[in-house]
């Protein structure tokens, strides 16, 4: 029987991976072009539909709820099931260190808000949702992301830059992995819960324990150097962006890790990449 699903977002980070984990499971993917699709239309015979949308962070309290209340209408026209890459920003600052699917979100900052209350909607709308949540993403190429964009530009001239406490364990998750498990999730949805929260825990890991990983794939020396967040301050009035980014700084310097107890229960054969292959493949490294 034919499997079908909507893919928005496919040229973004998570949308790319997401269909090249479908393909390779043999559904039929369809991509979603806003300029000139009707979503509920578009939606139509689709078994699932993955929100891989992501507007910039000034952006987000103005379009993410125009967003989430178009994909709801879609998703319950089509009676499909909705898939969504979480984040941690919905547990705040004085979350505890392990966040599990039962974690309350209490975030108060903006960002943080804006996501609670996307997660919330779909909750209260009474749509199938799987929310596969995880930490930052390592990419199998540069796409923007804080691996790439600021730890690891240096690395040539032998720097790892780090925004926080090198000795905090920070959540990083390797993208494949993620879109492998959400498309496992799809494929067992109709024996998942309506809504269903699956922390990723992908790999937990301090500032210095990466260097070293990544030390240990290129096979040379690396010294880890702090980020000077002053460049970041000095922009805020200039840079729209600078704000968003100094608002989640926090998640540089307190500990935080996903557990992997919920994902475990649902797909106790899924089997994470390494994390010496993760790396090898984002630095072009071989392996």
């Amino acid at each position: 029987m034919t499997k079908s699903v909507l893919i928005l977002g496919g040229t973004g980070r998570f949308g790319r991976h997401t269909t090249k984990a479908f393909e390779t499971f043999e559904w039929e993917v369809h991509q979603y072009n806003r300029d000139s699709g009707i979503l509920e239309s578009s939606a139509q015979g689709m078994d699932v539909i993955v929100n891989a949308w992501n507007p910039q962070y000034p952006d987000w309290a103005k379009d993410v709820p125009e967003i989430t209340r178009k994909v709801i209408a879609a998703a319950k026209s089509s009676r499909a099931a909705v898939i969504i890459p979480g984040n941690v920003y919905v547990f705040g600052e004085n979350a505890p260190d392990i966040y599990d699917e039962n974690t309350p979100h209490r975030a108060t900052n903006g960002l943080g808000r804006v996501r609670i209350e996307m997660e919330r909607a779909y909750k209260d709308a009474g749509v199938k949702t799987i929310i596969i949540r995880a930490g930052d993403f390592i990419d199998t190429e540069p796409s923007g992301n804080w691996f790439d964009m600021m730890l690891t530009p240096k690395l040539d001239k032998g720097k790892f830059i780090y925004p926080g406490d090198p000795d905090a364990v920070h959540a990083w998750a390797w993208l494949p992995d993620v879109a492998r498990a959400a498309v496992l999730l799809a494929e067992n949805r109709d024996e998942l819960p309506l809504f269903c929260d699956v922390p990723f825990e992908g790999y937990a890991i301090t500032g210095n324990e990466l260097c070293g990983e990544i030390e240990a794939v290129l096979g040379r020396n690396i010294k880890l150097k702090q980020l000077g967040w002053l460049p970041i301050q000095i922009a805020k009035p200039f840079w729209k962006l600078a704000k968003y980014i100094l608002e989640m700084r926090y998640l540089w310097s307190k500990p935080h890790q996903l557990s992997n107890r919920r994902l475990n229960e649902l797909l106790p054969d899924f089997k994470p990449t390494l994390l010496k292959q993760a790396l090898a493949q984002a630095l072009n490294a071989g392996g």
